[in-house]
């Protein structure tokens, strides 16, 4: 768990760059965001399917 959140951070801090570019009008530098932010949306979804799985059939509701 611990490391699919790391793998988040780390692809929040990589995209920054293309976010700011593509702020600023850069739109080759917004289809790159874009295209992060689904894989950040996969990753994050993976680290909330872990979650669950970790607190047990018991705890779910």
């Amino acid at each position: 768990m611990l490391e699919i959140y790391e793998q988040l951070k780390k692809q929040v801090a990589e995209v920054e760059e293309d976010v700011r570019k593509a702020a600023g009008g850069n739109k080759a530098a917004g289809t790159r965001v874009r295209k992060a932010m689904q894989d950040i949306k996969n990753t994050a979804q993976g680290l909330r399917v872990a979650v669950l799985e970790n607190r047990g059939p018991e705890q779910e509701g």
